[in-house]
């Protein structure tokens, strides 16, 4: 008898660990198709501004979670960062954009 209660006991911790551990989600997480999607906007944006004589991609660093994509890193001038924005704004999936550049200080 005791040795049945041994087990119920280890079984019932087991699903009780279980349940708090792997029960729970965030609204945050993503899907597969959903990071797919946004890798899929990251490198479209990734190559307009590549294409983009006037900006430099390896100073932009381009995020993307449920198609808000952010932009970060440096540009050289006010100008740079607005182009950048433009750009990014015309790439196909883009739903919004959150813009943390910073113009470099001489």
């Amino acid at each position: 008898m005791k040795q049945l209660n041994n087990r119920f006991f280890n079984f019932f911790s087991i699903v009780l660990i279980a349940f708090f551990l792997g029960g729970t989600s965030t609204s945050m997480a993503e899907t597969t198709g959903q990071y797919k999607d946004d890798s899929d906007i990251t490198a479209r944006v990734k190559k307009a501004i590549h294409l983009e004589p006037t900006l430099k991609l390896s100073e932009i660093k381009v995020e993307t979670l449920n198609g808000v994509v952010q932009l970060s890193g440096f540009v050289s001038s006010r100008a740079e960062m607005d182009k950048a924005v433009e750009v990014a704004r015309r790439t196909q999936g883009v739903h919004s954009l959150k813009n943390d550049l910073q113009v470099k200080q001489p």
